[in-house]
């Protein structure tokens, strides 16, 4: 069974930049798709991207296309989120998601099987 962990988050300007990260653990990680969502209070919890087993087919929301990056890291089971020009609609606590389908990418984060506990991104305007 995969673990998740996710860090990197924390408060930040609006404009700024942060770098989630999510380490796994679990022989088998390489072929999970992987997906970051995100709560903020009071709402449902959104899809934000995700990417394959293979980390070539992504997809992003179209709320952080051109903002937000999902990258995988082929030598260690990790996976980021590179966000930039951070906006205070943004803020949130940010889930890293497995699902043990690969393909397709799925933005539902009821169709993943493993999540981590979550890290608390607040952007200040």
């Amino acid at each position: 069974q995969v673990q998740l962990e996710e860090s990197g988050g924390g408060l930040v300007q609006a404009g700024g930049s942060l770098r989630l990260s999510c380490a796994a653990s679990g022989r088998t990680f390489s072929t999970y798709s992987m997906g970051w969502f995100r709560q903020a209070p009071g709402k449902e919890r959104e899809f934000v991207a995700a990417a394959d087993s293979t980390g070539y087919r992504k997809d992003h929301s179209d709320a952080v296309k051109g903002r937000f990056t999902i990258s995988r890291d082929r030598t260690k089971p990790t996976i980021y989120l590179q966000m930039n020009n951070l906006k205070a609609e943004d803020t949130g606590v940010y889930y890293c998601e497995a699902r043990r389908r690969s393909c397709p990418l799925a933005t539902m984060w009821t169709a993943y099987d493993v999540w981590g506990q979550g890290t608390q991104v607040t952007v200040s305007s």
